[in-house]
């Protein structure tokens, strides 16, 4: 197999990726749907997850709370009928989580973010590991983490807690499932452009008593880029390593950032 070959993901590989009606997610399944892929979207958003099937018709998909662990289940296992099996699993769900002071945090607020973003990612991982065993294609996890996973954050500390968890999590996995074949990597984002990320900055801004321009400054002139990244720029990185150049990758915490240097 030549070089070009090995970068190329295999067509017809089953795919479930959560949280996968907008953002991030939505690029990724778009990208597999790209590569012949089969793919099953979840999402929380009923109306976005239909929106998003309609703009892919050969995409299916259920709305799903990924912090119910029934209802993780529920879609790992219909993802797995519907497909005939999984080869990718792409654990993407997850919220930003509230910004403030760690003295002025609510509980359930600290709550909902781990939940989402943490304890989804082992749901999933719990009830998909069985069907990715069986695969013989590959087989590959993702677990969305951010650059929130490898720097600390101030006054986002429930979503930065998360993300570093998520990396121990895939690096513990890495081990565990490597002697099986089953690979797992995650991916740490750094700032978005999009609507998320205008959020994020107006949160901010509003803990720090500072204007949204400000705030956005801020964030800019900390990657060494000077530029934030797109969804698509995260969803390549994914489908590299779905491909047979990426076959012996896992256990790594990659970065598509501009490079962050701090937040």
């Amino acid at each position: 197999m030549s070089i070009t070959q090995r970068l190329q993901v295999p067509e017809g590989l089953n795919v479930l990726v959560t949280g996968g009606a907008a953002g991030i997610g939505a690029a990724i399944a778009a990208g597999f749907l790209e590569t012949g892929a089969r793919v099953y979207v979840c999402d929380i958003d009923a109306q976005a997850l239909a929106a998003f099937q309609a703009r892919h018709p050969g995409c299916l998909g259920a709305a799903a709370d990924v912090g119910r662990e029934d209802a993780a289940a529920q879609a790992v296992h219909e993802a797995a009928r519907a497909l005939g099996g999984l080869d990718v699993l792409v654990n993407n769900a997850g919220i930003a989580g509230p910004a403030g002071g760690i003295e002025t945090l609510s509980v359930p607020d600290w709550e909902q973010t781990i939940q989402t973003n943490l304890n989804s990612q082992f749901y999933f991982l719990r009830h998909a590991i069985p069907y990715l065993k069986q695969s013989s294609r590959n087989p590959l996890i993702v677990a969305m983490s951010s650059v929130a996973g490898r720097l600390g954050y101030p006054l986002r500390t429930p979503y930065a807690a998360s993300k570093w968890a998520i990396i121990g999590l895939m690096k513990s996995l890495a081990a565990e499932l490597g002697p099986e074949g089953v690979r797992i990597n995650a991916v740490l984002p750094g700032p978005v452009a999009g609507p998320r990320m205008d959020r994020v900055i107006a949160a901010r801004a509003q803990a720090l008593g500072l204007d949204d321009a400000t705030v956005r400054t801020q964030y800019l002139d900390r990657i060494s880029l000077r530029r934030m990244v797109s969804a698509e720029d995260i969803a390549a990185m994914v489908l590299f390593l779905a491909t047979p150049a990426a076959v012996n990758v896992t256990g790594q915490a990659i970065s598509v950032d501009g490079h962050v240097e701090y937040l």
